[in-house]
Formats: structure tokens, C-alpha cells, sequence
């Protein structure tokens, strides 16, 4: 009888041998586990940190930008009224042309015995010319005498080669001489297109002669 119970003594210790080394292994992936959580800690400081460093360098862009456009302004004003002075010197420049042109006009027209010499100023009206002379010549010889003349004379005092339309004919001379436009008539045509009263209406039937 003693033998068998000496065999159920040596089966029950190995058991809580066995249990051991479980709870040993345990241990280890806890250790492991714990040290991924440390990372996710150490990121959000630095992406604060980098959102910071942008708004610093934004303050000095600023003030270099404003202290630089002033100077640029001023050149910007200064070469906006250097431009316009130039425009107002070259508009009193061209007015003054213009008179000298008109004064020649009339001044040959008279001279040659053209009538009823009447001058339409066509500034805010059309943009072909600054003035519209219409006068008459008695006859188709008389119209083209005077229309040549008053070509040589715009020739000779420089102001350039004026054109030409109906010297052979002579009841209607058109001379386009660029900032004045003259008409020369035979009273018959200049009644039948009433040309000056297409530009002027205001003007009255008795408006006396240049």
C-alpha cells in the first residue's frame, strides 16, 4: 500500500510549476505596449511650436512693404503731372496752330473776293477736323482761283501739303488741310446743299459776311 500513495505526491508539483512561466510572459507585453503611447506626447508640442514662428516673421514683411511704397508713390505722382503738363502744353500748343491756320484762311479768302466766308468751329461736334470754313466764289473759274491760292499760301507759311477734291469742275472745292476743312461754293451749289447749316443750325440767315 505505500507505493501508490508516493505516485499521487510526485503528479500535484509540476502544476504550479507550469502556471509560472505564463504570468512571466504576461509581464513582458505590458512593458512593451506601455513605451508607443510616449511619441503621440512629444508631437503636439512642436506642431505649436511651428504654428508660432510663421506669425513672428509676418510683423517685419509689413513694415518694409509700407516703408518702401512711399517713395514709390511719389514717383507714381510725380510722372502722372510731368504727363499732364506735357498734354497742356501740347494742347495750347495745337490751339494756337490752329488759330494761325484759321487767320490764314479767311485772311486768303478775303483777299481773293470770296463771299459770304462763314467759319464753324467743329470742337465736341466731329473728331475729322477743329474748324469748318464755307465761302462762295461768283463763278466755277472764280471758286477754283481761290481754291488754288489758298492751297500755295497753307504751303508756303508750313503747314503742309492740304488735299485737293473738285478743281476741275469748280462748282465744289473741298481743300482738307487736316485741322481746317474749307468748302468753296457757286452760290447756286451752296444754296442747294446748305452745308453749313447741317453743322451749325444756330447760325442766322443774316449773319453778315467775313
Amino acid at each position: 500500500m505505500k507505493p501508490a500513495v508516493a505516485k499521487k505526491v510526485v503528479s500535484k508539483k509540476p502544476s504550479p510549476v507550469a502556471k509560472k512561466p505564463a504570468a512571466a510572459k504576461a509581464a513582458p507585453k505590458a512593458k512593451t505596449a506601455a513605451p508607443k503611447a510616449k511619441p503621440t506626447k512629444k508631437v503636439v508640442p512642436k506642431t505649436a511650436a511651428k504654428v508660432k514662428a510663421p506669425v513672428k516673421t509676418k510683423t517685419p514683411v509689413k513694415t518694409k512693404t509700407s516703408a518702401t511704397a512711399k517713395p514709390a508713390t511719389k514717383a507714381k505722382a510725380a510722372a502722372v503731372a510731368a504727363r499732364q503738363k506735357a498734354i497742356a502744353a501740347q494742347q495750347a500748343a495745337d490751339r494756337t496752330h490752329v488759330a494761325a491756320m484759321l487767320k490764314l484762311v479767311t485772311t486768303s479768302l478775303e483777299d481773293d473776293k470770296a463771299e459770304n466766308i462763314i467759319a464753324i468751329d467743329l470742337n465736341g461736334k466731329t473728331p475729322m477736323a477743329d474748324y469748318m470754313v464755307v465761302a462762295s466764289g461768283r463763278s466755277g473759274r472764280h471758286v477754283a482761283a481761290v481754291a488754288d491760292h489758298l492751297m500755295r499760301r497753307l504751303k508756303s507759311e508750313g503747314f503742309g501739303l492740304a488735299r485737293v477734291e473738285g478743281m476741275t469742275q469748280g462748282d465744289w472745292v473741298l481743300i482738307d488741310a487736316g485741322d481746317i476743312v474749307i468748302h468753296v461754293f457757286r452760290p447756286e451749289v451752296r444754296e442747294f446743299y446748305r452745308l453749313e447749316k447741317m453743322w451749325a443750325a444756330d447760325i442766322p440767315d443774316d449773319q453778315p459776311t467775313a
